[in-house]
């Protein structure tokens, strides 16, 4: 999913007081780390996630990867925190911004 300039600034605002749901360790991206991050999204459409400083590869690449695996869209990228959003196949709770 593509997401314009303007839906992106909307969801980094939402995102700005939310707190990391799952954490990436030494292992980098698992399919336990798979599994935990689309179990999120049974619940919430846009999450936050963290990179501990044992994960020696690069942050952008393993945000984009999970995002990847879980065909979530990447939002943003601040030090080792990240945003994805995927939204619901019926009802979405977020509206975005044309």
């Amino acid at each position: 999913m593509n997401l314009t300039s303007k839906q992106r600034s909307y969801l980094k605002g939402l995102a700005m007081n939310l707190d990391p749901v799952f954490q990436i360790g030494k292992a980098a991206v698992t399919p336990e780390v798979t599994e935990s991050v689309l179990e999120c999204f049974n619940n919430k459409e846009l999450i936050k996630g963290s990179i501990l400083k044992n994960c020696t590869d690069d942050v952008k690449e393993v945000a984009n990867t999970v995002a990847e695996r879980t065909r979530s869209t990447l939002v943003q990228v601040i030090g080792r925190k990240f945003v994805l959003y995927k939204p619901f196949h019926e009802n979405p709770e977020i509206k975005l911004p044309k």
